[in-house]
């Protein structure tokens, strides 16, 4: 019927008819082939138990197993959860790249939980006890109550719903004693509650969710998670520790109290379990030092910012918003006049449709996989210059994120009673070690454009009569691989303290250092930085705009002048090869499963951190002891200045005028001796009224 058709489809089908028969042979399935089995064979039938448990196990689909194991052995006599830990236990790897097990199974215990009726008589027992495990049961910033366990098996709940000062004031006693090994979980968000009862938290400190990242920091940190793969049982996720949306979690008061209280008095029974099955891991691991003297030290130091807050300016943030929204609004003017049209510059497609179907300002424009023109911020960073339009959409997408994500965000987060924001620190998020924050995210205000520091303006001191103080560790990843590799041209530049970009563009172009361009130095910048993450001649020109031989031969010479640096990274990928792990300074480990993959890109990914891993993350601990130190010395010379955030390489403080220059020597002292390196510790200091002057 193709003479009924008209115009191109008339064309197109004439044209290519032969390929819709085809796709229709392609399509059809053969009905007539002789089958090596009958269908009797494909009959269902009970599953192999022990290997179905065996596979679920090595996957860790708990749930899943719960459910199949139910479905097919209802009269199973044998718990679930024992019948996984066996099914781990009898599974040996031979894979020497595997990260460790905890392989501890608790036997079954006949469990005894109990409500506090008289509470004066239950802490005379836990006054002589020797070890405790103990559960908060956390409900936003106020606690239901908490569980205690001297032994396995046994564990009783005080109730926190009424009369909350008086208990806490009797328990006051027992949580400050020093004598009291207390093992918890998330320790930090307990401290930040206790103090605003006056109370703390002491003696030898436990806390299974450090513990875990310790040993296994890739695997998941939840409590039930632990209980789970280091004892065998199966509690339900609650609240916080649950990885369901906020709206999904079970919240304490969407529950009995019955239920709360055996939530509590399994937990601290868990805790109190795990205590023995964890902490002979840290030593097998030699990680033991690092969890006593860094890690746990640290939470209390984190607890203490967190509780103190910064304060910040409404009035600059709204000042910032209005500024904002004009230069927005003149840029989606000067966009619409580029484009000789109004469209909605926030959608994605109406972008690429303007950008590659009108202006056509590239004929190898990319898509998505929904079929429409990808726009993101790499594609347009590409095509900066082909048209006026693309620096205007940059920026417009710029200053949208900032006035969305904070100037108007951050205002909304002050807490009502302190006039402060408190970010939450993340002890258990990046496996190196790092700290991260949330709620909000510090860690990612723009520090690299200008528009994007004036967001810092608003961070003010407690008072008028205060300042903020800036330390910064300056290029101390640099001065960490020079010390770990041990190269003596780098080392040396260190020592004479020169501009190591300068040194190293010197040494990479062969000329005097009063001849390096402002060009050679960011090149070599780029490649000094570059390096520690593993960069390629292909990634550094696409860096510094450059043709790939010209990359090529600027690393090739980078590695002839550092030649200790090239033979670490050597080494450390070798290592990696033989332990399936690196480590920090400090001991702390990452784990490298994939280093040995036939994958190309899998192998190059682990590599890279193999390479880089133990530089951020001694960088990650020096800074976490620096911070303990300037902790414990500012107490000792009892000043009133606080330690209130970190970013990366960076402390602020909120400083009394008074004090200044007695807290300015002493912060320095501490971060230049957190961590013994080969190269002077250099430590950038800057005060003023708010952080963008500080910094």
């Amino acid at each position: 019927n193709t003479d009924k058709l008209k115009g191109k489809l008339k064309e197109k089908v004439e044209t290519n008819g032969h390929m819709a028969t085809q796709s229709k042979q392609l399509a059809t399935i053969i009905c007539d082939v002789d089958l090596p089995f009958s269908l009797e064979d494909m009959k269902r039938s009970a599953p192999n138990k022990q290997a179905l448990m065996d596979v679920l196990n090595e996957l860790e689909f708990k749930t899943i197993a719960v459910r199949i194991l139910k479905d097919y052995f209802p009269g199973e006599t044998m718990p679930v959860q024992e019948t996984l830990v066996q099914s781990k236990e009898t599974t040996e790897s031979s894979d020497l790249f595997s990260e460790p097990e905890t392989k501890h199974h608790s036997p079954k215990i006949p469990t005894n939980y109990e409500e506090v009726t008289t509470i004066d008589s239950f802490i005379e027992t836990l006054d002589k006890a020797d070890r405790i495990g103990y559960y908060m049961a956390m409900n936003g910033g106020a606690c239901n109550g908490i569980g205690f366990s001297t032994k396995a098996g046994d564990a009783h709940y005080i109730s926190l719903s009424e009369h909350s000062e008086k208990k806490l004031e009797q328990l006051k006693e027992v949580l400050e004693k020093k004598s009291i090994k207390k093992t918890g979980y998330d320790i930090k968000q307990n401290l930040n509650y206790l103090s605003q009862h006056k109370i703390t938290i002491e003696g030898e400190l436990f806390d299974v969710m450090i513990a875990q990242f310790l040993i296994r920091p890739e695997s998941p940190h939840y409590l039930p998670d632990i209980v789970h793969n280091t004892l065998g049982h199966q509690i339900p996720e609650f609240g916080s520790e649950s990885r369901k949306t906020l709206k999904e979690q079970l919240s304490m008061d969407m529950v009995s109290h019955e239920q709360i209280m055996q939530v509590c008095c399994e937990r601290a029974d868990m805790l109190f379990r795990l205590y023995d099955a964890m902490s002979p891991k840290l030593d097998e691991i030699s990680v033991r030092k690092l969890f006593e003297e860094v890690e746990i030290p640290l939470e209390k130091v984190l607890s203490e910012m967190e509780v103190e807050g910064i304060k910040v300016d409404k009035g600059a943030l709204k000042e910032i918003s209005n500024e904002l929204t004009s230069d927005i609004e003149k840029l989606k003017t000067d966009i619409w006049k580029l484009a000789e049209h109004e469209f909605n510059i926030d959608s994605p497609r109406q972008v690429g449709e303007i950008l590659f179907d009108k202006l056509k300002i590239s004929d190898k424009a990319k898509k998505t996989k929904t079929g429409q023109y990808s726009t993101g911020e790499e594609v347009l960073t590409e095509l900066t210059g082909a048209h006026p339009i693309v620096d205007k959409i940059l920026d417009y997408r710029e200053l949208q994120k900032l006035k969305n994500t904070y100037v108007d965000a951050l205002p909304l987060m002050v807490d009502h009673k302190t006039g402060r924001i408190h970010t939450t620190f993340n002890m258990v998020v990046a496996v190196t070690g790092r700290l991260s924050s949330d709620n909000p995210n510090l860690q990612n205000i723009p520090i690299r454009t200008e528009r994007g520091r004036e967001i810092r303006k608003a961070f003010v001191p407690a008072n008028d009569s205060m300042l903020l103080l800036s330390a910064d560790y300056s290029q101390i990843e640099l001065r960490i691989i020079a010390s770990l590799s041990g190269d003596t041209a780098m080392i040396e530049a260190f020592q004479k303290n020169l501009d190591i970009h300068a040194a190293t563009a010197a040494r990479i172009y062969n000329v005097e250092l009063d001849a390096v361009t402002s060009e050679m130095r960011r090149n070599a910048k780029t490649v000094n930085f570059g390096i520690i993450y593993g960069i390629s001649g292909f990634g550094l020109s696409q860096r510094l705009g450059i043709a790939r031989k010209e990359a090529s031969d600027i690393i090739s010479q980078y590695f002839t002048q550092y030649p200790g640096i090239k033979k670490y990274m050597d080494d450390s990928i070798e290592n990696a090869r033989k332990k399936g792990y690196v480590e920090t300074m400090l001991g702390r480990r990452r784990y490298l499963p994939d280093i040995n993959s036939r994958n190309y890109a899998v192998r190059g990914f682990a590599e890279r951190n193999a390479i880089n891993a133990p530089i951020q993350g001694s960088a990650a601990d020096m800074i976490k002891v620096a911070m303990i130190h300037i902790h414990d010395a500012m107490k000792q010379e009892k000043l009133r200045s606080k330690m209130i955030l970190q970013v990366h390489d960076e402390l602020v403080f909120d400083v009394h005028s008074e004090e200044l220059e007695t807290l300015k020597p002493l912060v320095a002292n501490k971060m230049k001796h957190a961590l013994k390196l080969e190269v002077p510790i250099e430590v950038n200091m800057g005060v003023g009224k708010n952080w963008l002057e500080a910094h």
